[in-house]
């Protein structure tokens, strides 16, 4: 799943790289994959596409919302939440994608699901073929959308019992923020994944909105994350604090050794001296 400081790289890097250039040919499902999802008939994108410059690109913040890459393409939209990655003209393609576009002048960009995701195709008026998506356009937080009063009443609407992940990183309260980025977001906040709701002061929710904001502006700024690729597959510069690249070494603040747990679906990490339950 691409998270949010990622879609901002891709969607920079791809207003750098491809905006101007014009498809030639759209190739959707060649490779199926059951958990890859299109907003139509996949065999319809090259009709779709053809022919279309690319105009412009966003981090999911201008039709649909947090965790998606979207690509204006004139008058019609790609809306992917997969990896993106640009093939110069005569470089090596990918032997699976699930969408490939070719540009007049060679070059490429291909899509390949890893666990799961979404590359949707529609006119940029149709809500209705971006489905949910469209209908789920909440606050990204790194806009100004997205400040402490808006956090309040998410937290205030939700139950006390849900334990920090539940609350931001379940149900698309923040569509965007995952798994992925949680881990870190947590640890500069001193609270625990397993921690509830309710057994947050007002400074602990305070940390956590100041958190929220700040550690993803940071692994925006540094190219996304070391765990994840950008556009020309090259990893990012922000150095995750708690990951499958950190589990082995001390904590960075205290130096005791950190942990990995299975937790609601997925892996958590954390400092049981920093992040105390």
């Amino acid at each position: 799943m691409i998270e949010i400081p990622e879609t901002y790289v891709l969607s920079r890097q791809i207003g750098e790289a491809l905006v101007g250039k014009t498809i030639k040919r759209a190739v959707a499902n060649a490779h199926p994959h059951s958990f890859a999802w299109y907003s139509a008939d996949p065999a319809a994108y090259d009709a779709m596409l053809k022919g279309r410059k690319i105009t412009s690109s966003n981090p999911g913040t201008g039709y649909t919302c947090g965790g998606n890459t979207e690509i204006l393409c004139e008058d019609m939209i790609l809306v992917i939440s997969t990896p993106i990655k640009y093939h110069e003209a005569g470089k090596k393609l990918p032997k699976s994608h699930q969408l490939l576009l070719e540009f007049e002048d060679e070059s490429h960009m291909s899509c390949t699901v890893q666990m799961w995701g979404s590359m949707l195709c529609a006119p940029c008026t149709d809500k209705e073929a971006l489905g949910h998506f469209s209908n789920t356009h909440l606050p990204d937080p790194l806009t100004d959308a997205f400040d402490e009063a808006y956090f309040d009443a998410l937290w205030n609407g939700t139950k006390q019992t849900l334990s920090a992940k539940a609350f931001l990183a379940t149900e698309q309260r923040v569509p965007g923020l995952g798994n992925g980025v949680l881990q870190d977001i947590l640890f500069n906040a001193n609270i625990h994944p397993k921690r509830k709701l309710a057994t947050m002061s007002d400074e602990d929710k305070g940390n956590l909105f100041r958190s929220v904001k700040d550690t993803l502006l940071e692994m925006a700024e540094c190219g996304g994350r070391d765990t994840e690729k950008d556009l020309f597959d090259n990893s990012g510069d922000y150095k995750t604090i708690l990951s499958k690249n950190t589990l082995l070494y001390p904590c960075r603040v205290c130096g005791s050794g950190l942990v990995r747990q299975a937790f609601l679906g997925g892996n958590i990490y954390f400092c049981p001296i920093c992040q105390p339950l």
